[in-house]
């Protein structure tokens, strides 16, 4: 029962992280930010090493951004199970070593493949689909999240389209 608890509270943490990892930050930073696309989709991908060779230490936010969503959810996980919360922020930052590999030294083996494609768990082939075009393969660990948050990207970038008219 104690393994059951520490598994659902480190996948909701996961779950819900990424939830809030695409809609509130990821996405909108697509379409609104200034750091994520120029830092994150650049080779390089480090908010630190960006914010000092630019001297624009404010990118380091963008980057804090990134982890906030899961990090926000400690304090009311932490309740139910400190190791599941623990596991899932552990899990968490494994996935976004292993999505960010370069696909020049490394392909996920095919069974692998398979097992994500039906848990929907996002591989580092798939997010380098993103990384190719942003517009596309949201959901940093979830696919499922990729066509829902397509549809708020349009949303978002018509929003910012009228706003532009508007004040422009």
């Amino acid at each position: 029962m104690i393994f059951l608890k520490i598994f659902c509270v480190a996948f909701l943490l996961l779950l819900s992280g990424d939830f809030v990892s695409t809609f509130c930050y990821h996405v909108p930073e697509h379409i609104f930010g200034r750091f994520h696309a120029v830092v994150h989709h650049s080779p390089n991908r480090s908010f630190i090493r960006y914010a000092i060779s630019t001297k624009k230490p404010v990118a380091l936010i963008t980057g804090f951004f990134g982890a906030f969503p899961y990090l926000m959810f400690i304090p009311l996980f932490w309740i139910i199970s400190p190791i599941g919360t623990i596991l899932g922020l552990i899990l968490a930052e494994c996935h976004v070593e292993w999505r960010h590999v370069s696909l020049q030294k490394w392909e996920t083996p095919t069974r692998i493949k398979q097992m994500c494609k039906i848990l929907c768990i996002t591989t580092p082939e798939r997010h380098w689909e993103h990384h190719l075009n942003s517009r596309v393969a949201y959901g940093d660990i979830f696919t499922f999240y990729d066509k829902p948050a397509q549809a708020w990207f349009r949303v978002l970038l018509r929003w910012k389209k009228k706003w532009r008219e508007k004040y422009s």
